[in-house]
């Protein structure tokens, strides 16, 4: 019997579970709590990992065409000298830097019309050996067979059924943003992170002369200071770092600037629950420190989707995508968080020897870790 699949949060992992369903000819809908298709102005970077999930369904092509290639990032000193090159290897894809407005697009586009039902808040769910039932703020109620929560790191369905799951700050905060790069002379095409003793700078070109920065400073949660911060004020902060960084900053509006605390909450247990099955930051938010929070919300799509047009039984589909996805997730999401901490010393003695350390690792090791994180593995 076909199954109804409701899914929650339409979000990255929310659409790409919801277009992998409907190409395998499933019945899918999705709410979302937004009365319109609403995206933060942020880049995002899709890996080779995510790309290779996302094949089957015509859409790792589009993100191609649409997206800036990188064979991968550079780290770089707050002088601006090389300490290392995290090379993606030559066996794998690019990665592809893109506007998050952009991706949302694109999945919403692969998508039947009506899939997504706008302004939907999500207020409880009951679930038997029947089925689920969601109920929604404005009273409305809908049924079917399965709840895929896709409702992110806050996800208040994992707050009702997992009351006691907990959050992780991770002991520094983040400004994001996105802006035009005419009229700024020689911007490199190569993505790059600095690491300094006043924090930590990104900056990643993305297509139609833009590019996304962002950075990360040490601070204590929800900090008073940081949280006034303006663009002048982060200028300020970094203006000792090299050529672009201060220059980005100086040109920044405060509009295209977003803030927020950095946190993940440690992997679930189990991502299920009767017939409710939890993916993307619902089930296991990451540091961002990898860029592999997205990338880890789309293989956790096509993996539930493929399980579940495998298996009749629920519990059975579930168990199979919760043994596949949970080693990889709580490898990513450790050496996430350590990369963090290693990335945002500073103890200037400290930071000299972890940038000696950087300048001496081999590409052949970086290379080898690099290949756990981009292999992407389908269901047998």
């Amino acid at each position: 019997m076909r199954k109804k699949i409701i899914v929650v949060g339409s979000g990255i992992a929310g659409l790409s579970v919801a277009v992998a369903l409907q190409k395998m000819d499933m019945d899918v809908s999705v709410y979302e709590r937004a009365s319109k298709p609403t995206v933060a102005g942020a880049g995002i970077i899709i890996a080779p990992n995510a790309l290779k999930a996302l094949e089957p369904f015509g859409i790792a092509q589009t993100i191609k065409e649409r997206g800036k290639p990188s064979d991968g990032f550079h780290i770089l000193s707050e002088q601006g000298k090389m300490l290392n090159k995290l090379t993606i290897p030559s066996s794998y894809q690019y990665m592809y830097s893109i506007h998050r407005k952009d991706l949302h697009n694109i999945l919403l586009s692969a998508l039947r019309p009506n899939t997504v039902n706008w302004g939907k808040n999500f207020s409880h769910v009951i679930q038997d050996s029947q089925g689920v039932q969601v109920t929604f703020e404005d009273n409305s109620i809908v049924t079917g067979d399965i709840l895929i929560a896709a409702d992110g790191i806050h996800s208040p369905i994992r707050k009702q059924l997992f009351p006691n799951s907990s959050y992780r700050y991770a002991g520094y905060t983040c400004w994001r943003g996105v802006m035009a790069t005419k009229g700024i002379p020689n911007i490199k095409e190569s993505f790059f992170e600095t690491w300094g003793s006043q924090g930590r700078f990104g900056i990643v070109p993305l297509p139609n002369d833009q590019v996304y920065w962002y950075a990360l400073v040490n601070a204590k949660p929800n900090d008073a200071n940081y949280i006034k911060f303006t663009t002048t004020d982060l200028f300020n902060h970094f203006k000792e770092y090299h050529f672009p960084i201060p220059t980005l900053l100086n040109n920044t509006d405060e509009h295209q600037m977003i803030h927020r605390d950095v946190f993940d909450i440690v992997p679930m247990d189990k991502f299920y629950h009767h017939r409710t099955v939890f993916i993307g930051d619902a089930a296991h938010a990451v540091t961002p420190n990898m860029g592999q929070g997205a990338c880890q919300a789309i293989e956790d799509a096509r993996i539930l989707a493929e399980y579940l047009n495998k298996y009749e039984n629920i519990t059975q589909a579930f168990a199979n995508y919760n043994a596949h996805r949970k080693e990889k997730v709580n490898t990513i999401s450790k050496q996430s968080w350590n990369i963090g901490k290693m990335a945002q010393m500073n103890n200037r003695f400290l930071i000299s020897l972890r940038d000696k350390l950087l300048k001496l690792t081999p590409q052949v090791m970086i290379q080898k870790q690099a290949q756990h994180v981009y292999n992407f593995e389908t269901t047998k």
